[in-house]
């Protein structure tokens, strides 16, 4: 894919999407869930108008850090990471996601 772009500056085995593009250290462990995973996110970062969502990433990560105090815990409790695992072995989810999903249960 175009927007998966290699850099160093990510630690092994991360993903990161900003604003649409996927940045990792290697592409090889990348497959097609993983993409789906960050279209996922990317759909989420678009309906908040990018910057919202990334200011609402942060505070929720660091509620849940402070009611769990365990880092790894609290990113899986996030709502995008909620929805985008949930639904990431899903194809088509995407074709029919309702708006803010990530806060819909």
């Amino acid at each position: 894919m175009r927007n998966i772009i290699k850099t160093n500056l990510v630690p092994k085995g991360i993903c990161l999407n900003f604003f649409g593009l996927f940045l990792t250290r290697d592409k090889s462990w990348i497959d097609k869930y993983i993409v789906n995973h960050e279209r996922i996110h990317t759909a989420q970062q678009k309906e908040m108008l990018w910057i919202p969502f990334y200011i609402a990433y942060i505070i929720e990560w660091l509620f849940k850090l402070l009611k769990y105090r365990n880092s790894h815990r609290a990113y899986m409790d996030i709502s995008f990471e909620r929805e985008a695992y949930t639904h990431g072995h899903d194809l088509t989810y995407l074709t029919h996601r309702k708006h803010f999903a990530q806060w819909r249960r």
